[in-house]
């Protein structure tokens, strides 16, 4: 199962990956790093979303494990 890992400390704040996919990602209100709502993509679609958000963040806070 392929789960998203986010690293809010290493988050810039951009915000791409919240425009890439609103149902997996969002923003804290406090500084703008970004919050995790979703760890396992709910379909392949939401797989696809979940691949770019980690291929265009460009703090490279974003990954994908197995």
């Amino acid at each position: 199962m392929t789960e998203i890992v986010a690293d809010a400390g290493r988050c810039v704040g951009a915000g791409q990956c919240v425009l890439t996919d609103p149902d997996a990602f969002d923003q804290s209100d406090e500084d703008g790093t970004v919050v995790l709502l979703q760890a396992v993509p709910a379909d392949d679609e939401a797989l696809k979303r979940a691949q770019i958000a980690v291929e265009i963040c460009p703090s490279r806070a974003l990954s994908l494990t197995d």
